[in-house]
């Protein structure tokens, strides 16, 4: 899943934190019965434990963010951090445990009564819904308004921007037009999925995948009432089957969640729903969030991306009982893309690797410590497929460039005297700018003159997700972060390297890769059901990918980040790749 889209800040104060953090210990173990004390539980009291453990309901929770939700549709969303907000507003049929770490990762059900029941031949996987399930309104939610809400997916021309799984693995030749063009009466007509009855809903695959529950898992396969729909609109104003409804929705500016009172606690053993409501502010003014957020005006950070140079400083030095250093599954990225020239030829790719300084993007970005380890894999450790492979020699110098063979590249692409190229960077993620002008400073030291573009990480599914925008602009580097949609390698790789997920709108395969040698591993990855096994495919495919120069790793990311003294059940998730797990959270009274 794509990273969030600062003001720009400078490198200067990354010692200072790196020195913070070296002398600070865990002041708390994160138990207690969140009374509201006004302090923080204790330095990474959320790391893989809860801090302030509590059932106390009640008060507002208080958000902010420096970007709004890709979307609020959730067949729409991307985002990780739109992902575990919707945890507060939608339901699947089976979703994350509510458990700290790594034990957030398993699949427990939702909607339904237990997890899939799966034929031998692994084929046809049935569910059974639980009683008492209802939307906003108090209507009964039924199978049919599961199956209409992953139909939306087929609409790609008005429902773009979400991930493409379950499309793929029940429909690959694209047979169903989407529930838009149906022209069956109740516009159920997609065969794959089967409802006998309103508690009974079947799938039915043509082929064998490990990670359809996974698929099921995401927001995308959320229920929708069909009456409800408004098609693209449906984002401003999404109707609700979790604990809270929407109450305000400005986009770009605030949202404000209050309690659904048609939900029933008894239909739900995920969502404890503590606060009474949920207000959100969005504010591209990174360096004033985190003093609001500091200064108690807010209790915790929407987007889960870290804080700002100066706010990590200031919170671990000031504040660092309410700080926790997450780690998390994002890779911090340059993709190459091939349709833009010299590009197209892997040496002028591959001397781009040489050339980047990693430890220096490394430096840029806030130190090993506080912004985490320069990357050989295109893989994130956690997920199987990653390897020490290093073509390039980048552990072995480092992170420092070799300009020798940088410039040997140079030759064999025909370019000796260098060439030019046009990079993104997103200029309300914190630090992606900064990073993207070290690169520039660096390239230019092999000829590679780089002129860097800054845009709204908002826009990323319309501009650098769009392969035809991105050509007429001229773009021919992008960066960026990606994290596991789930923890898996098809759920971490397959949007950014499969040519099949290659889409004009919402596109991921940044690099527009198109090597049918790498979709047939995903297929034989996909299709293993020992994930050791799998695990080796994909650090085939990950070889591949790095020899091919396609697609540029430079860090495996940690995030500073703030942990309110009012916030109550907070623990990261690896769910959410590192970020709280939102759904859990409450506040004291203090």
């Amino acid at each position: 899943m794509p990273t969030l889209p600062p003001k720009r800040r400078l490198a200067a104060g990354a010692a200072l934190v790196v020195a913070a953090l070296v002398t600070t210990t865990a002041c708390g173990s994160g138990d207690g019965d969140g009374d509201g004390d006004g302090k923080g539980a204790g330095y990474n009291a959320a790391l893989n434990k809860v801090a302030k453990a509590s059932k106390k309901t009640g008060g507002t929770l208080r958000m902010v963010g420096k970007q709004d939700l890709d979307s609020a549709d959730p067949q729409r969303a991307y985002y990780g951090m739109s992902w575990d907000f919707m945890r507060f507003y939608t339901r699947q049929l089976v979703s994350y445990d509510t458990k700290p770490g790594k034990a957030g990762t398993k699949l427990v059900p939702d909607l339904a009564k237990s997890t899939a029941k799966i034929s031998a031949d692994g084929k046809t996987y049935t569910y059974e819904l639980r009683d008492g399930l209802t939307w906003e309104d108090g209507s009964p939610l039924t199978s049919k308004d599961i199956k209409y809400g992953i139909e939306r997916i087929w609409a790609k021309d008005t429902i773009t921007g979400g991930p493409g799984y379950l499309r793929q693995a029940l429909d690959p030749k694209g047979e169903y037009p989407g529930p838009y063009k149906d022209k069956s009466a109740d516009k159920l007509g997609l065969k794959a999925i089967q409802t006998p009855n309103d508690k009974t809903i079947i799938f039915k695959l043509p082929k064998r995948n490990g990670d359809f529950e996974q698929f099921l898992a995401m927001p995308s396969g959320s229920p929708v009432k069909a009456a409800k729909d408004t098609k693209a609109k449906y984002t401003s104003r999404p109707f609700s089957s979790g604990p809270y409804k929407f109450d305000t929705y400005k986009p770009g500016k605030k949202i404000v969640l209050v309690r659904n009172d048609k939900w029933k606690k008894a239909s739900d053993p995920i969502r404890p729903a503590l606060p009474d409501k949920i207000d959100v502010t969005i504010s591209a003014n990174l360096e004033e969030n985190d003093k609001r957020l500091m200064a108690g005006d807010y209790d915790v950070d929407l987007n889960g991306t870290g804080m700002t140079q100066s706010g990590r400083v200031t919170a671990v030095q000031k504040h660092r009982d309410s700080v926790d250093n997450m780690h998390t599954s994002f890779v911090r990225y340059v993709a190459l893309i091939h349709t833009a020239k010299p590009f197209d030829n892997v040496h002028c790719r591959k001397a781009v690797f040489y050339a980047t300084d990693f430890a220096s993007l490394q430096q840029t970005r806030g130190g090993k410590l506080a912004a985490g380890d320069i990357a050989n894999s295109t893989f994130p450790k956690a997920i199987p497929g990653y390897s020490d492979y290093d073509p390039y020699g980048v552990l072995e110098r480092k992170g420092k460039p070799d300009l020798a063979k940088a410039k040997d590249e140079l030759k064999q692409c025909d370019k000796p005297d260098g060439f030019s190229a046009k990079l993104t960077a997103r200029n309300n993620n914190p630090g992606e700018v900064d990073a993207a002008e070290a690169l520039q400073a660096q390239l230019k030291k092999a000829n590679i003159n780089v002129d860097v573009e800054s845009l709204d990480g908002a826009d990323s599914a319309s501009i650098t997700g769009s392969p035809s925008v991105v050509k007429k602009r001229g773009y021919s580097m992008q960066m960026s972060g990606w994290g596991p949609d789930f923890p898996s390698g098809q759920g971490y790789a397959q949007p950014l390297f499969d040519s099949r997920f290659l889409v004009e709108n919402g596109n991921y395969n940044e690099s527009q890769i198109k090597d049918k040698k790498i979709d047939g591993l995903f297929d034989k990855a996909i299709a293993e059901t020992d994930p050791v096994k799998a695990g080796e495919i994909y650090k085939q495919l990950d070889k591949r990918i790095l020899d091919q120069a396609d697609w540029m790793p430079f860090l495996y990311e940690k995030n500073i980040t703030w942990r309110g003294p009012r916030l109550t059940n907070a623990y990261m998730s690896d769910a959410y790749n590192g970020r709280y797990d939102y759904v859990s959270l409450g506040v004291s009274s203090k």
